[in-house]
């Protein structure tokens, strides 16, 4: 039977598959984008990210632990590095799901639908200790160096503790609600005409309510990431200014160099968390509950910087952080770390005989030494004033 069409309905045909030619033209390279993000931040990035971050927070847990180390300071900075691990756990049985959906589908579909509900709620916790142990460090620090005569008053190691448990506890509580997002269903979906069970990821009842979303998100991202950002600039402003006055001040030079590796520590955290920010806060864009391609290869961008802000913290504690260098030499390699403090002792020893020629006077050459010694002593005390500040 020959259908004939009247020129108007050929034109509405056409119109149908030049719209549908645009459609498929604008969006098929976002989701080759996110596609290409999430294989290249999914299967390459997070394993070695998380593979070293997991290795690194645990060196820091284990050279902190050292009783020469109990400062605090050390106290915050044990307690984010236990966020950051489980942060990076996360991340890494993120990598585990993506691998499997590559690799062998329905096993992938099987840990995606059952896992990504409570890794969701994880991931936010463990974001929000971050950023606000990064706070504690901040304000810690802003006490010791604007305000040094109450830091014997306001700092402490119990006290330190009970604020990191605080900040676990509470951000725990606060993100109950992200614990109930999300629901695992079971649906009907055709492949090759066959028709096959799969597990898929959707809203809850109570997420579906557009009063509780905005208010609760403009409460998780004020928790999370603004509020964050907002006392981390002006505290570290206030520390920077504090230092350009002090740094002439040779007896807080110790303490000095531990607070530029903080500022730098808190620089990075700054730098990985504005973009989540500026995605959760400002724009309110989800991951699974959005269609839009660009969002989610987004998503998977800033998501992985949260990651890398998870794992840096050891590689600037070894860069910048002379005592924890050695601290970790003296755990890991007491022969390195004994060889490490005789060039140290040499290099005093060598100062204090040129102090003595340019004082006119013979430098002391005994056998035992007694240069040498007062060398060793003069490092340890220098090590011990750095530790405890």
């Amino acid at each position: 039977m020959e259908i004939t069409l009247s020129p108007f309905e050929v034109a509405i045909a056409a119109a149908n598959v030049s719209a549908d030619a645009d459609n498929v033209t604008s969006v098929a390279p976002y989701k080759m984008f996110y596609e290409n993000a999430r294989f290249v931040t999914g299967l390459i990035c997070y394993p070695i990210m998380c593979l070293l971050g997991l290795c690194g927070n645990v060196f820091i847990l284990l050279v902190f632990s050292q009783k020469t180390m109990h400062t605090s300071t050390n106290i915050f900075l044990s307690a984010l590095a236990v966020s950051d691990i489980i942060k990076l756990l996360n991340d890494f049985l993120y990598f585990l799901t993506i691998l499997l959906l590559e690799t062998s589908p329905d096993v992938g579909n099987q840990w995606f639908g059952y896992l990504y509900p409570y890794a969701h709620y994880f991931f936010n916790t463990a974001v929000c200790v971050s950023a606000w142990l990064t706070v504690s460090v901040a304000l810690e620090r802003y006490i010791l160096v604007c305000h040094p005569a109450r830091s014997k008053t306001w700092t402490s190691i119990p006290r330190a503790k009970l604020i990191s448990a605080l900040c676990f506890v509470t951000m725990m509580m606060a993100g109950i609600p992200h614990a109930l997002r999300y629901r695992t269903i079971k649906k009907v979906v055709v492949e090759d005409g066959v028709n096959v069970t799969r597990l898929d990821v959707v809203l809850t009842d109570l997420w579906r309510n557009q009063r509780f979303v905005l208010g609760y998100n403009w409460l998780q991202s004020l928790l999370r990431s603004m509020i964050p950002l907002v006392v981390l600039v002006i505290t570290s402003s206030f520390i920077i200014n504090a230092l350009r006055r002090t740094r002439a001040n040779k007896r807080m030079a110790s303490r000095n160099k531990i607070t530029i590796m903080l500022i730098i520590v808190i620089i990075f955290f700054l730098v990985c968390i504005i973009p989540d920010a500026v995605m959760s806060g400002f724009f309110n864009f989800g991951y699974v509950e959005s269609d839009d391609y660009l969002v989610k290869g987004v998503r998977e961008i800033t998501d992985m910087l949260l990651g890398i802000n998870a794992a840096i913290n050891y590689v600037l504690y070894m860069t910048f952080n002379k005592i924890f260098r050695e601290q970790f030499m003296v755990f890991f390699c007491r022969r390195c770390a004994d060889a490490a403090k005789k060039k140290e002792e040499q290099r005093y020893r060598r100062l204090s005989e040129g102090r003595h020629l340019a004082n006119g006077a013979p430098p002391k050459t005994n056998a035992a030494g007694p240069a040498a010694p007062a060398a060793g002593a003069a490092s340890t005390g220098i090590r011990n004033a750095e530790t405890h500040v």
